[in-house]
């Protein structure tokens, strides 16, 4: 079967690139033994250790909304071997840990090779998925679910995605545990949406060993080769655009943006040139400063009009 293609945009693959820029550059700058020959090397992997980052963190996620589903089984368990068991802990539901939707996950070949490579049940914490599941039982969205002993598909897509969404990714206390983890959760919290999405639609055919598509990956290597054996000549064009201000005073990563978008610019010829500016304006709103947008608008705008008198922007279209 066929692998169901998994849609990160562009954006996402902009703002690791941004990143892995900046963490090469940064390992340049503290380390004066470092051969600057590298720094593509060096951007390269920490781009693609990102990507397989996130991975591995949608992964984990999702082996804990697994799990939170089967507890209903020892939850019933637990609760029909009470002493004074009532009624209720009698006839507690386990319907969830049979949850189609759920199984179509678990029996993905890919999903089950990722979380025996990354070692995803030693990380989960059954105190977590346990307290878990009493905020998912106590919800009327739950007991609704349960209250109907058939199955049919849209229901059982329907109380995953409320486990997902509300259970798990609004869980500010459980989404903290992450941050002295290895996972960039700050930056993956938009793809961890998108990755859902694509998987809510198709789970069995889902490639967890595959998150970007070849001509993705193929778009995200030639940036950072471009922008890092241009980037004197990319600089020669940015920095007559600051005006009183020393190119040492700009922000590093509107710097690197702006390298970046003026590469798109020039070499990228199936990208827009106005879908280059608005992605960068958007991704220097949320990763610099608060100033950044309206700069980073402006210096692209001002190098985009040189370059079209110049006659140096050749864009095509993949439009058939």
């Amino acid at each position: 079967m066929q692998s169901f293609k998994i849609m990160i945009t562009r954006r996402n693959i902009r703002i690791k690139v941004m990143q892995a820029l900046y963490a090469a550059e940064s390992g340049i700058n503290s380390d004066t033994s470092f051969n600057k020959s590298h720094l593509q090397t060096d951007a390269e992997k920490i781009f693609n250790y990102s990507i397989d980052n996130t991975a591995e963190l949608f992964s984990l996620l999702l082996l804990y909304m697994a799990k939170i589903a089967q507890y209903a089984e020892t939850d019933a368990r637990n609760r029909s071997s009470k002493y004074l068991a009532t009624d209720e802990d009698k006839t507690a539901s386990i319907k969830i840990a049979g949850n189609t939707f759920l199984w179509d996950l678990l029996e993905n070949e890919t999903f089950k090779q990722k979380i025996k490579d990354c070692k995803l049940e030693k990380k989960l914490d059954g105190d977590i998925v346990k307290k878990k599941f009493r905020r998912l039982s106590a919800s009327p969205e739950y007991q609704d679910y349960v209250s109907i002993e058939s199955r049919n598909t849209a229901s059982e897509k329907s109380i995953m995605k409320y486990l997902w969404e509300e259970v798990i990714l609004s869980d500010e206390q459980f989404i903290d545990l992450f941050a002295d983890e290895e996972f960039n959760w700050d930056e993956d919290i938009e793809m961890m949406a998108i990755l859902f999405d694509v998987l809510y639609k198709k789970p069995k055919s889902f490639n967890f060993n595959s998150f970007l598509s070849g001509e993705k990956k193929e778009y995200a290597h030639s940036l950072i080769e471009t922008v890092l054996e241009k980037d004197a000549y990319l600089l020669s064009l940015i920095e007559p655009k600051f005006k009183n201000w020393d190119v040492e005073r700009i922000a590093i990563v509107d710097l690197i943006l702006l390298k970046m978008g003026v590469a798109e610019l020039l070499y990228f010829e199936t990208i827009p040139t106005k879908v280059t500016i608005n992605e960068y304006i958007e991704v220097a709103k949320m990763y610099s400063t608060h100033q950044s947008r309206q700069f980073i608008n402006g210096v692209l705008d001002n190098i985009l009009k040189d370059l079209t008198q110049e006659g140096l922007i050749h864009k095509v279209s993949i439009n058939k």
